[in-house]
Formats: structure tokens, sequence, C-alpha cells
């Protein structure tokens, strides 16, 4: 039995699951992993097993889950944790994820949608804790991925900066809500016996900071794991904007910035799991970020980005993505 193996055993035993089977539900992009514990009365839980020695730290998802629970949102209870060890026992939420709801059923894309888009809103009018800020400099050195793994490149990030900084410190005139940042289809859960926004589970949102309302409305509608039709992106962008009375003109314009900073980003994230930590299955996801990014690309405000950026990223061909592929690390 491994050392961490036996930190597990240990932590179960206090927490008095130690009886428990325990069945592998999810890894992810990052060094957690998550299994399903269940008792032999039929009792659940979810054992989060985030090492420190990697670089994971279950504090900021304790506080978050506490304070998103505060807000009257379904983010899981926290029935035991050990954060020096990095394990956290967690209320099971189930397994509706949005993602697999809409892929057996496209006809729920936009209730669960509206849904998600309600969560956002009960979220950006509740108090704010104390969270870093997402800035202009954090968005901007967040690009970093995009150069140096993706365009390979890294130099070319000082002129696309220096264009992108200030239309992103433009962004700090809006005042600042949570954004949870993963906050997309398989991240989301649905939990019909619950009422009002509570019926969303939420997951993955550790990394939460102080940031512009329309970033996380971006994440789930501009998702690089599955199309979300542009009707509902478009139908979603209206309801928020309807129910909390912002500027079309700026929020749209503010959108699309955010929409070019998340996506840059994500290219660059894919091509490192893949180079970096032997994950090649995330470069299949490239094209559909591509998209989202030149779609983003287009809006008039963002046209001096959008030049930054010619002849430095290369396209997604099927050959560019060939190569990339067998420059991947062995698996880990």
């Amino acid at each position: 039995m491994s050392a961490r193996s036996s930190l597990i055993e240990r932590f179960l035993q206090e927490a008095g699951w130690a009886e428990a089977r325990r069945d592998l539900l999810a890894g992810d992009a990052s060094n957690r992993r998550y299994d399903r514990l269940r008792r032999p009365s039929g009792d659940s839980a979810i054992l989060m097993d985030a090492p420190p020695e990697k670089g994971e730290d279950v504090r900021p998802f304790i506080e978050i889950a506490a304070h998103l629970r505060d807000c009257g949102l379904s983010a899981p209870e926290v029935y035991h944790a050990d954060a020096d060890q990095g394990f956290l026992l967690l209320e099971d939420l189930g397994d509706d994820l949005f993602a697999r709801l809409m892929a057996a059923d496209p006809a729920r894309e936009l209730p669960l949608y509206s849904a998600a888009t309600e969560v956002l809103i009960a979220l950006h009018q509740a108090p704010l804790p104390a969270l870093p800020r997402c800035d202009a400099d954090w968005l901007t050195e967040m690009t970093g991925p995009a150069f140096e793994h993706y365009a390979q490149a890294p130099e070319a990030q000082r002129p696309f900066a220096r264009v992108f900084h200030p239309l992103a410190a433009a962004l700090a005139e809006t005042d600042p809500v949570v954004i949870l940042r993963d906050y997309h289809a398989e991240n989301l859960l649905w939990l019909p016996e619950r009422a009002g926004v509570a019926r969303v589970g939420l997951l993955d949102f550790q990394d939460a900071l102080l940031g512009h309302p329309a970033y996380d409305l971006v994440s789930i509608l501009q998702d690089a794991r599955r199309e979300v039709p542009r009707g509902i992106e478009q139908q979603m962008i209206a309801l928020y904007l309807d129910r909390t009375g912002g500027d079309e003109l700026s929020f749209r314009r503010a959108y699309a910035l955010l929409g070019a900073q998340r996506n840059l980003r994500i290219l660059g994230i894919f091509a490192r799991l893949c180079l970096r930590d032997g994950k090649a299955h995330y470069v299949d996801l490239i094209p559909r970020v591509w998209g989202h990014l030149q779609h983003n690309l287009r809006h008039p405000a963002l046209a001096d980005v959008a030049q930054s950026l010619e002849g430095v990223l290369p396209r997604p061909t099927p050959e560019f993505l060939k190569q990339l592929k067998s420059k991947c690390a062995p698996t880990p």
C-alpha cells in the first residue's frame, strides 16, 4: 500500500467511512481525483483527493463552498476535511451532469442553460467574499500558455499584451462579482428535488475570483467540450441583461473580450496538457475552442487584438493537430 493510500485509509477511518466501498468517479485536468463512497446502508459521499505536494490546496474549496451555500446555492456540503493532507469528504450530488442530460435529450438545453444563467444572476446579486481580483494584469498573464505551448512563440505575447491590457483594464469600471471560472455543463448537476436556483449543483469552483459578470456566462455558453447553439447563447445573454439591467453594448463588448481571453488561454492549456502531461484527448477539443476565439475576435472593439494575433497562432488543421499529438508526452 502506498503512503498516500495509507493516509486515505486513516482519513476515512476518522470520518467514519472506513467500511465504505470506493469507486473511481472522475479525475480532471488537475491533479485531483474523486471517488464515490458507498456504505453498506446505501449512504454515499464523495472523496476528493487533492495532493498538496502536487500543488493542490483544498482550503479555497471549503471557503467558497460555504459562501455559495450561504447564497442559497447547491455547493456540496463538506462532511469532513483534512486540509493539510488534501482530503475532503463531500456531499454526493449525484450523476445528472448537465452535459449528460443534454446529450441524451437536446430538448433540455434551453431549460438547463436557463437554470444555469439564473444561478449566475443570483450569485452576482449576493455580497462579495474576500477573494483575489481578476484584473487586467491577471487576464493578460493568463494568456501565456497560448503563446508558449500552442503557438510556441512566447515572445508574441508582448505585442498582444500592449493592445489587450488597456481593454482589460476598462473592465474594472464594472462592479465585480464572484466568478467560478470553470462554470460549464460538465461541472453542473441537476437536482430536481430542490427548488429555484438550488436545483443546480455546483462543482469545481475552488479557483474562484472577483471579476466581470460576463466571465462565467462566457464559460458556460462558449463551452470547450460541447456545442452550444448560437441561438441559446444569445437568449441567455439577453436573459442575463434583462434580469440585471446591465448596459447591453458594454456587456457584449466585455463578453467578447473575455471570450477571446478565455479561449486563447484554453488553447494553450489544452496544448500543454498534451505536450507536458500526456493527455492527448484534449487536442481533439481545440477546433471548437478556435472557433470560439475567432467568433470573439470579430467584435469591432477587438480589431487591434485580432491584428496582434495574425500569423501567430497556427490554424488547427488536421495536419497541425496530428503534429501536436505526435509531440505528446508519454502517458503518466
